[in-house]
């Protein structure tokens, strides 16, 4: 591991807003001991929990948290020396409606209890064209999402992959899933909301050379017994950008 990397899980390890929990550290501890008390012991406040899933460098839980004070947002990802951006950044701003946790999605159960998350965004993920059990929009991610949301909490998937959208989109018309925005091309949508203003260095690359962003956004309720559908969608034929960084417009 190179010596920036190590310097970087040093800082992480003194700033209040960050937990590292890989599998290895929770089976030691046996627990996460804000499981189930984020409000209370973390954030001093009722309201709503939001997690970005693969955050990346984290400035999109910035950027999000920046618009929304009236929410807190946690940033995931198992990549601590990646998440080191982010984490600073709304340290340096002394945010308080901003965590990050490193540890795998997998143990997504482990960290929160039932119903204590009210959204989940899913940004530029790996479409994971070839395994449906690691598409993090798949009906196995699903299944895991719902023990930690609240009835009908919303899923936003935002994406450049038409593989990832297609899958997506039609996972959730199989199962009846409520749809609350659904465009494959958000800039140029009729669609009026503040994450308008929130464009990624990745996403301004890929507009410039004239393609789209698909974003949509639906309600996972308890009760439905989901089914995953045919495995057809055409593939994607490009190579997707690296996660850059976020710059929010007109700031």
């Amino acid at each position: 591991m190179g010596k920036n990397k190590l310097s970087k899980f040093a800082e992480m390890e003194t700033i209040d807003l960050v937990f590292q929990y890989p599998f290895a550290r929770l089976k030691a501890e046996g627990s996460f001991p804000l499981r189930g008390r984020w409000h209370s012991d973390f954030f001093g406040n009722d309201n709503p929990i939001v997690l970005e899933l693969g955050c990346g460098k984290g400035e999109y839980t910035v950027g999000l948290a920046q618009l929304y004070p009236e929410k807190n947002f946690i940033g995931i990802d198992i990549k601590g020396a990646r998440m080191h951006a982010g984490a600073t950044r709304a340290r340096d701003l002394a945010m308080a409606n901003v965590a990050f946790l490193r540890t795998s999605i997998e143990l997504l159960d482990a960290f929160f209890a039932p119903g204590e998350v009210s959204e989940i965004w899913i940004t530029f993920p790996d479409p994971q064209m070839k395994k449906v059990r690691k598409r993090l929009t798949s009906t196995r991610f699903m299944d895991l999402y719902r023990r930690v949301l609240v009835d009908g909490g919303m899923v936003r998937l935002k994406t450049d992959s038409p593989f990832l959208y297609a899958y997506t989109r039609a996972m959730a018309d199989l199962n009846g899933l409520v749809k609350e925005v659904d465009t494959d091309d958000l800039y140029h949508s009729d669609l009026v909301d503040p994450i308008l203003s929130i464009r990624t260095h990745y996403e301004s690359q890929w507009l410039a050379r004239g393609l789209t962003i698909k974003y949509l956004a639906f309600g996972l309720d308890h009760a439905t017994e989901l089914a995953e559908p045919d495995d057809d969608f055409e593939r994607d034929t490009y190579r997707s950008y690296s996660r850059g960084y976020i710059d929010t417009i007109g700031s």
